[in-house]
């Protein structure tokens, strides 16, 4: 049987052949699609990429603050303060606490209380070591005042660390005089 001069298997044939291809409509349709896949992962998945950035810093400036202030906490109260903090400075069997906040002339290594840490910033050297917290933690700020406190036998230890991003993130520690 023929159809059109074309045996019956090539008609087939080239029909199929026809069919293989997309039409205009399934093609914009198709397009549509992919506009909007596009559209969500740019303004849904894209971003989080820097908010996960943005996480990170938080961590490593928690880190730094973090182990400022753990070694500020292990320090004397005072200058004037017996080992261990017995007696107390100011108190009737002590001499008077120390008026004045930061080193007492010693070098990084040797802070002993915790007001020599008034004023350590990122070019600070680290404890024990010639790198400073500028080559650890670059493009991070850090800034530490060591202030009295509200009572007379505290202090207030501030430690700003500030990210690369900019964010300004505050930490506060309130040593007491025992």
């Amino acid at each position: 049987m023929k159809h059109w001069g074309l045996p019956l298997s090539l008609r087939a044939i080239s029909m199929r052949a026809e069919r293989q291809g997309f039409t205009l409509i399934e093609l914009v349709i198709g397009m549509l699609v992919l506009s909007i896949a596009i559209v969500l992962l740019t303004s849904v998945l894209f971003p989080q990429s820097d908010r996960a950035a943005a996480t990170l810093q938080r961590v490593r400036a928690s880190e730094l603050a973090g182990s400022v202030l753990n070694e500020i906490w292990g320090k004397a109260y005072d200058e004037n303060s017996g080992f261990g903090g017995v007696p107390a400075c100011g108190s009737k069997d002590g001499v008077n606490c120390s008026t004045v906040f930061g080193p007492d002339g010693e070098n990084r290594n040797d802070y002993d209380d915790v007001d020599d840490y008034n004023g350590l910033n990122e070019s600070s050297e680290m404890l024990n070591s010639n790198q400073h917290y500028a080559d650890l933690y670059p493009g991070f700020s850090l800034r530490v005042t060591v202030t009295p406190g509200s009572d007379a036998n505290t202090k207030l230890i501030t430690v700003i660390v500030g990210t690369p991003a900019g964010e300004v993130i505050q930490f506060n520690a309130v040593r007491s005089n025992y």
